[in-house]
């Protein structure tokens, strides 16, 4: 069902924005601009490193041949995981972990671990970001934005009408 304009009738519009970044962490994870708000929230907590760590491991994911998977699985090591880390994650088991295991890497050789992460920021960080600053703003001007954008076409709408 499509308004005047073409576009579907708001009761069958798909969520987006912030709307939909309030349904789950998924949803904000899969949304670009939701991931950079996050982000931004995140740094400010200290605790950005979380998910950069998740979204290296889903890249990881999607590394073909095995020397590029070394290089990458080798890079995630050395950036998240190591003690000598320069954005260390937290997660348990970690002191096990050793350099040996980027010799056979496979795509969800880093799984546990990001699903660790993932745990830690869905019932940490996820639900402060949703009382944050950060996405209270980023909401307050999308529904301003829409209520003009609503307002421009209520007046096309109209002008239509009285000019026919």
């Amino acid at each position: 069902i499509n308004d005047s304009e073409g576009h579907p009738s708001s009761s069958h519009q798909t969520l987006k924005g912030t709307s939909k970044w309030a349904t789950s962490l998924e949803s904000l994870l899969e949304d670009p601009e939701g991931v950079k708000r996050f982000r931004e929230f995140l740094k400010k907590e200290f605790s950005e490193e979380n998910v950069l760590f998740w979204l290296a491991c889903e890249e990881f994911k999607k590394t073909q041949g095995k020397k590029q998977m070394q290089e990458k699985a080798k890079e995630i090591y050395m950036t998240f995981l190591s003690s000598k880390a320069s954005s260390q994650v937290n997660v348990e088991g970690q002191s096990r972990l050793n350099e040996t295991i980027l010799e056979t890497p496979h795509p969800l050789m880093f799984q546990k671990l990001q699903d660790q992460i993932f745990n830690l920021m869905k019932y940490d960080s996820y639900s402060r970001f949703l009382k944050s600053d950060i996405f209270l703003n980023h909401k307050k001007s999308e529904e301003q934005e829409e209520n003009s954008t609503e307002a421009q076409t209520a007046a096309k709408r109209a002008s239509r009408i009285y000019n026919t």
